[in-house]
């Protein structure tokens, strides 16, 4: 294992002294993620809790055929605006997340105990406007129920009557567990930083090495061809895993500055996530580093495999769209399937759902013959002369 481990030093003593590839894979990859999603989140939660703090304004027509319910909504934080010539034109174009219409004949029905009719005029499609609307309706459902039970006392009835059934909520969540929900890309990111932190140094190996035409001296020397692929794929393997732990650390230390206890969410990763990531993602970063390899050494050079890669960059999204878009309770079966079963294992570590031991293992095994089987067929690939041929 000599030879193995000699070229194991060699590739990663190249690719340290290459600075601008340590910086892209060692240091923007794993932190350029997790400023951005901070920005993000932070910018979206201080924005609706503005939002949600902040007097409502709302355009109002025919506010004076209603003066009960436009005092009630004044009372409740809503400011209330004249109305614009045309509502739906006003709501299309943006000019107003939502307005309220009161028809003339509202008092009429409201003095003869019948239903008042009030429109909302939005569009559900501008998710800006989306709180503004719902906080609208939650106010006229709570007017509602008000003036109902009101009604109801004023004839000498219980407001009771109309609620046969009392629905008392137990949520079994936790802030942890709620964290998933906005959280869910984030096993996305580790496992694409492990695919993007041995993607430079596979195709340097292979690809890079064949158009600089070193990889045919280099294969010329009396030492098996597996040692060889041994070291290169362990270099490539180091490099996936070091992108990944940097990936966990700066989410970690990011975390702490979300405002997530301001919306019920909390997100932990601690030293049991950290051990338990690296543990299932390990196998994964061999599979894919050899994937990388095999796919670079049908390239003849570092462009054209730089292509083939980033096609093959699309697959480690699939699990994450398909959990998606298919919410599925978590069967045992899942864990053994490589990339759904890291996608599985994280998720739940996330949530600070329990993970078996053995779901832990079984993830972990059977990602590493998925990429031994890998290995293999790249070590017959590097038994060919055709690889040894420089481009």
């Amino acid at each position: 294992m000599n030879a193995a481990l000699t070229v194991f030093l060699k590739e990663v003593r190249e690719n340290l002294r290459d600075r601008r590839t340590v910086i892209n894979t060692l240091v923007t990859g794993p932190l350029m993620a997790p400023l951005i999603f901070v920005l993000l989140i932070n910018t979206l939660v201080t924005r609706e809790l503005s939002k949600a703090e902040a007097p409502l304004a709302l355009p109002v027509a025919g506010a004076h055929y209603a003066p009960n319910l436009i005092a009630a909504l004044k009372q409740d934080n809503v400011d209330i605006k004249p109305a614009p010539a045309d509502p739906e034109a006003a709501v299309r174009n943006q000019d107003a997340d939502v307005v309220l219409r009161i028809g003339s004949d509202f008092a009429k029905a409201w003095d003869k105990g019948e239903p008042a009719q009030v429109e909302m005029i939005y569009d559900a499609s501008q998710q800006d406007a989306r709180g503004s609307t719902e906080r609208l309706r939650k106010l006229l459902d709570a007017y509602d129920q008000r003036t109902g039970a009101l009604r109801l006392l004023a004839r000498g009835l219980s407001p009771s009557i109309l609620k046969p059934l009392a629905v008392a909520d137990r949520d079994q969540s936790t802030p942890q567990s709620r964290s998933g929900m906005m959280f869910a890309m984030l096993p996305y990111f580790f496992i694409l930083g492990g695919f993007i932190g041995g993607m430079a140094l596979a195709i340097d190996t292979t690809a890079g090495e064949r158009e600089r035409q070193s990889l045919e001296p280099l294969l010329a020397n009396p030492v098996p061809r597996w040692k060889i692929l041994a070291g290169k794929l362990g270099a490539t393997t180091a490099f996936a895993i070091t992108t990944v732990l940097l990936s966990i650390l700066a989410f970690a230390i990011v975390g702490q500055f979300l405002p997530t206890e301001k919306i019920g969410m909390t997100l932990t990763l601690g030293p049991r996530f950290v051990a338990a990531t690296l543990f299932v993602m390990l196998p994964l970063a061999a599979l894919l580093g050899s994937l990388q390899t095999l796919v670079a050494a049908f390239a003849k050079s570092y462009r054209e495999a730089q292509t083939y890669l980033s096609l093959l960059m699309l697959v480690p999204i699939v699990p994450t769209l398909l959990l998606s878009v298919i919410p599925v309770k978590t069967q045992l079966w899942m864990y053994a399937v490589p990339l759904l079963g890291q996608q599985v294992t994280i998720t739940r570590l996330m949530r600070g759902d329990p993970v078996p031991d053995s779901a832990l293992v079984l993830c972990f095994v059977c990602t590493a013959v998925a990429a031994l089987l890998a290995s293999l067929v790249t070590a017959r690939i590097y038994h060919s002369e055709r690889l040894a041929i420089s481009a």
